[in-house]
């Protein structure tokens, strides 16, 4: 005897089609209990961006107040507030330090070391980037290298090459020193900045015929223009700031830069700071008007690496 056992019919599951949304429940973690502490935070940061603004600001306005008091005043108060103005020790400096001459050496030594180090920097980046062998990792490694030794440690040495050259009291010798000083800066900008280009547009050039020379200069070159703006804002302060290869591989008073000029305004016993200022606020002066008339190529050229 069979009996028919029917199965109770299954039930569906509602669609979540048309079903109305879970309430949501408010997050107490993000609701008003965080509004003052995020705005407690960024009031805190901006205080804090506000006193490294200052204290950076505080030496170069108190460098030029001083360079405006007279050597009375700053006798009586070097730290009070001036009681007169005087654009006489600026006058003074300026005559004192060969002001023309000295800057026209420093642009002439700066910009002819910027050219060079951008070019044979490039050059011998770009197969450092592409070929990937073991001679080329060595290489690279070596330059590397070369950007730890701080240059008191071959100064005697350049000297004595420089001597065997004919190199020395020469604007070639120094634009040569800061060459070899500066290329590994170079090289290693320029390597980690090339291995990151893709490979597919110098493959494309060379479809069309491009050798190794012409693909650089048409196709990696004007790609390098970031890169590049970074680099010289870099190589140009280390080489407009520096004192010790002018002072040691120039002689002659005529080609010596402005801030060896500005140097000999410190005595070893006594420092007179209505000089001494002045010297070092014209020293600086047209890198400053410099960058101010190129800050946007600089910073264009910095944020267009930003983004590929």
């Amino acid at each position: 005897m069979t009996s028919d056992i029917t199965s109770p019919p299954a039930r569906t599951r509602p669609s979540a089609v048309g079903k109305p949304p879970a309430p949501t429940r408010p997050d107490t973690a993000s609701g008003p209990s965080r509004g003052p502490l995020r705005r407690l935070t960024g009031g805190l940061g901006t205080v804090l961006l506000c006193l490294g603004t200052l204290l950076f600001v505080l030496p170069f306005l108190f460098t030029v107040a001083t360079s405006l008091r007279t050597a009375a005043d700053v006798a009586r108060s070097p730290l009070g507030m001036p009681h007169s103005l005087t654009l006489k020790n600026f006058s003074e400096a300026f005559s004192q330090i060969h002001y023309g001459r000295s800057t026209l050496n420093t642009l002439l030594i700066t910009g002819l070391s910027c050219v060079a180090i951008t070019v044979i920097g490039s050059l011998a980046a770009y197969p450092l980037a592409r070929i990937t062998q073991h001679w080329s990792t060595a290489v690279y490694r070596l330059f590397i290298l070369g950007t730890s030794i701080p240059v008191f440690v071959v100064a005697a040495p350049l000297y004595l090459l420089m001597r065997d050259l004919n190199l020395l009291d020469s604007y070639a010798g120094v634009v040569l020193i800061y060459t070899a000083l500066n290329l590994p800066v170079a090289v290693f900008f320029y390597t980690s900045f090339i291995r990151s280009v893709p490979t597919d547009l110098e493959e494309a050039a060379a479809l069309d015929g491009c050798g190794a020379f012409r693909t650089f200069f048409t196709i990696i070159l004007p790609l390098l223009r970031p890169v590049t703006s970074t680099l010289l804002t870099f190589v140009s302060l280390q080489i407009w700031n520096d004192l010790l290869v002018p002072l040691v591989f120039l002689q002659d008073p005529d080609k010596r830069t402005v801030m060896v000029n500005a140097y000999s305004f410190i005595d070893p016993h006594t420092v007179q700071p209505t000089t001494l200022f002045p010297a070092a606020l014209l020293g600086v002066l047209p890198l400053l008007i410099i960058f101010i008339f190129f800050q946007r190529q600089v910073v264009a050229g910095m944020s267009a690496g930003a983004v590929k």
